[in-house]
């Protein structure tokens, strides 16, 4: 019993000491609102409300008729300028596309000839540049065949493919984003703030202070652990509930208690790593380029990001042993398609083992940068 009332005492100084440093303050905040919010409003593999100028040169019906194509959400009504207003209206960025119809132009489709028309890009703007163009060739070639036809038609197929997205019918991108993103900020806010609590007590000499006391290392490092990750749990049970499914309107399948769990059980992986990277880094700038090495890899390789199927085996088997592989999957499963403990429990399982063996190694790591401080 005196062992846990002294974990619970460290805790509570951590937390102390986390309400006194306002920057670590904004930063939870911060991630868990603003950046939720970006990532599911965003929609970077969309059209939406592109600027487009058209210089039409042939004024004529078909002319007409692939102008109205280019028209909302995907497009902003498109503005009508002369030749002359392209290039600068490019340059000051106020248009993404510019189409030039040629004069004529009517008159050679019909004709049989095959007249070009002129698709300016600012290829500046990445995503839309890369979406758009495709999208554009689209619209203009089945304005034009419609208009050759005098009528809209689809060529027969010999298979009939029917299409059913589940779990995300309108494949909405907010659903995945914002999701995606609690899951980001859980694993770097975790492994932040458990650094950098030993960090600011070692850049500040009370260190020291915990050594002369009858404390363990052991109780310092699980004060530690059980103070930061209540924070972070908290700050995405929050984010989950007001800003995910109040302020987007996202809708949760699955049991929010299970994920709260889940969460608690990763969250005992990521501060025994935060902690480690803490013992190897000697100040605060060595354990962000630490950070930057450690947090790239779970991030982008764990599947939240890009699906592992479409990985490199190398890298699906290497990451079959960071924690946040299991988390993405086991969440995954659990907010989307509600699966329950019999469907995760491998994950859950692996999140544990892994877990062990992080709060051991950081322990042994820990007591080993404690004894030369002495």
């Amino acid at each position: 019993m005196s062992h846990l009332a002294n974990i619970y005492r460290l805790g509570v100084k951590e937390l102390w000491s986390l309400w006194r440093d306002p920057v670590m303050l904004v930063l939870i905040v911060y991630g868990f609102t603003f950046m939720i919010y970006v990532a599911g409003s965003a929609m970077p593999e969309t059209l939406s409300k592109v600027p487009v100028s058209i210089v039409d040169e042939d004024g004529s019906q078909l002319s007409v008729r692939i102008i109205s194509a280019l028209h909302p959400p995907q497009f902003k009504p498109p503005v009508l300028v002369s030749l002359s207003e392209v290039d600068a209206g490019l340059d000051a960025g106020l248009y993404t596309f510019s189409i030039d119809i040629p004069a004529n132009f009517q008159r050679d489709v019909l004709a049989g000839r095959a007249p070009a028309i002129q698709l300016n890009v600012d290829a500046t703007r990445m995503t839309q540049a890369f979406t758009g163009t495709a999208y554009v060739q689209q619209i203009i070639q089945g304005e034009v065949n419609a208009f050759i036809q005098r009528y809209r038609s689809e060529k027969a197929l010999p298979v009939d493919l029917v299409l059913r997205a589940r779990f995300n019918p309108n494949l909405t991108q907010a659903w995945f984003g914002s999701v995606m993103e609690i899951m980001n900020m859980v694993t770097m806010l975790s492994i932040i703030l458990a650094g950098a609590a030993l960090i600011r007590e070692r850049e500040h000499g009370t260190i020291e202070h915990l050594l002369v006391m009858p404390v363990t290392p052991g109780e310092i490092m699980l004060g530690k652990i059980w103070a930061m990750g209540l924070v972070v749990l908290l700050a995405s049970a929050f984010s989950l509930q007001f800003v995910v499914q109040g302020l987007l309107g996202v809708p949760i399948e699955g049991s929010v208690v299970l994920f709260v769990v889940l969460t608690g059980l990763y969250l005992f992986s990521t501060t025994s790593l935060g902690i480690f990277l803490a013992t190897i880094a000697r100040s605060m700038p060595q354990f962000g380029l630490l950070m930057m090495l450690v947090l790239l890899p779970m991030l982008m390789l764990s599947g939240g990001v890009t699906p592992r199927e479409s990985m490199p085996m190398l890298a699906r088997n290497f990451m079959e042993v960071v924690p946040s592989t299991h988390f993405v999957a086991a969440s995954q499963a659990i907010l989307y398609r509600g699966a329950g403990v019999d469907v995760i429990w491998p994950q859950a399982l692996a999140l544990t083992l892994i877990g062990l063996v992080f709060f051991f190694a950081s322990m042994t790591h820990f007591r080993k940068s404690i004894s030369q401080m002495v």
